[in-house]
């Protein structure tokens, strides 16, 4: 048995640091940590949206059975099994740090312990309307929240600043196994920073490869989102800008990454503890006109997933395709807890380096689109199947950048990816459930106001 870190930012589009491949977003805390471990290549979220899928992660569930749809979280039902009570249950001593935006409040959530958290707003948002699709009020004013500022980093700082003090102070004393759960907010936008960090990329206020010429971007759902946020007419400068403060975010996180390792060595935890750094789900910035999340493109929808330790390999590279459930099933498998045979996912270290017959699943019923979309990946081959618009099917090995739509051309692997998609759930039927569950939001919230 050891005790784990799972220390999750928000909307870390993995593609942007250098253990996968990006060649001047400095990460240097995030790449000791692939030297040092395992690098999950192609790992997933179970929806790009923030409490679809943090919910997903403390409940073993899938995002439509949690019901956690959207991120209104009006209506849905207390879960007393979540991962703070079984695990405690089982006694293992779980402590919950930073950004919750979960189905529930923290006090709900029956950790052992909760410090310094931030719940995320909880007013009902009419904008997750999808049809007739809303247009969000004020979505187009993000655009210009890039940039130097003074206190950029909400109270990420306070946060990370708790989970150390707790490694340097509490963790030694406790006589059983421990999961430290730590959430900071960045890099999610808005993408302000401070002089320093925006200095080191005075040169690197680029423009995405790919923009709103690419065919992917004329697809239907992506018209949906660019409407839905007010993306028609987003400026040169404002791309720039917005990449440049991302990179810079993306810098503050590994900076707080290296402060959590640095607190571990401190301690004389290291060779007791496993850290596992990953992300609630990804972020466009500006590729096919897109931004932020809400799609199950590549860019949303994957995150990054490095794990190292005493039970984890060191320099090792896994092509296997995993997601946040095999890092919710890991925590019961490193803190010797019994994983519930009804929970999703399998330990990190028990994976395949290259297995090429797993499947796994994402999903999206949030703001945005007209309809859900469900994702499944298979080997090279991913399936996103759009239940009011045309169907999209990648071979990821030839065209990562997901430009080529090879649905018509290749019927055979859309219909494999298709039958592994119907095995897990019924798409149009989990879609006339999640409109009707909105509905039953809306009503709520209307009475809710008539009573008030």
């Amino acid at each position: 048995m050891s005790n784990l870190i799972v220390f999750m930012s928000d909307e870390h589009n993995p593609r942007y640091s250098s253990p996968y491949g990006h060649d001047f977003v400095d990460t240097p805390n995030m790449q000791w940590l692939a030297d040092h471990g395992t690098t999950f290549e192609h790992a997933y979220c179970p929806s790009p949206l923030c409490v679809p899928s943090r919910s997903a992660f403390l409940t073993g569930k899938r995002v439509h059975a949690v019901r956690a749809y959207g991120n209104n979280r009006l209506g849905i039902a207390p879960e007393t099994r979540g991962l703070g009570a079984v695990l405690g249950e089982q006694g293992v001593h779980t402590v919950f740090i930073g950004k919750v935006h979960a189905y529930r409040p923290v006090a709900e959530l029956e950790f052992s312990e909760t410090i310094e958290t931030y719940e995320g707003a909880w007013e009902f948002d009419e904008a997750q309307r999808r049809r007739p699709l809303a247009v969000r009020p004020g979505g187009a004013k993000r655009l210009d929240a890039y940039g130097p500022r003074e206190a950029p980093w909400g109270n990420d700082v306070t946060y990370m600043d708790a989970a150390v003090e707790w490694l340097r102070t509490r963790a030694a004393g406790i006589d059983r196994p421990w999961v430290l759960y730590v959430n900071l907010v960045k890099p999610h936008f808005p993408h302000f920073c401070t002089e320093e960090l925006w200095d080191k990329y005075r040169d690197h206020g680029d423009l995405p490869a790919h923009g709103v010429e690419a065919a992917t971007a004329q697809h239907p759902y992506a018209v949906d989102l660019r409407r839905h946020f007010g993306l028609e007419h987003v400026e040169e400068r404002q791309v720039r800008g917005l990449r440049r403060g991302y990179y810079a975010c993306v810098s503050f996180i590994d900076e707080q990454l290296g402060r959590l390792q640095s607190a571990l060595g401190e301690s004389g935890l290291e060779s007791t503890t496993n850290l596992v750094y990953t992300s609630d789900h990804g972020e466009m910035l500006g590729k096919f006109g897109l931004w932020w999340k809400c799609s199950l493109l590549e860019d949303a929808a994957r995150v990054p997933c490095i794990a190292a330790g005493p039970d984890f390999e060191s320099g090792v590279r896994t092509a296997t395709p995993v997601d946040l459930h095999d890092v919710q099933a890991t925590v019961f498998a490193l803190t010797g807890a019994q994983h519930p045979k009804d929970w999703l996912g399998a330990p990190l270290g028990t994976l395949a380096s290259d297995d090429r017959d797993r499947v796994v699943f994402s999903e999206y019923h949030g703001h945005g689109t007209r309809a859900g979309a469900f994702m499944v990946r298979q080997g090279d081959w991913k399936l996103i199947h759009n239940v009011q618009a045309p169907d999209q099917l990648f071979d990821l090995a030839r065209d990562p950048e997901e430009i080529e739509n090879r649905y018509g051309a290749c019927p055979a692997k859309a219909g494999e990816l298709s039958a592994a998609l119907a095995g897990i759930c019924d798409p149009a039927s989990e879609d006339r459930e999640a409109e009707a569950f909105w509905e039953r939001q809306l009503r709520l919230y209307r009475q809710g106001e008539a009573d008030s």
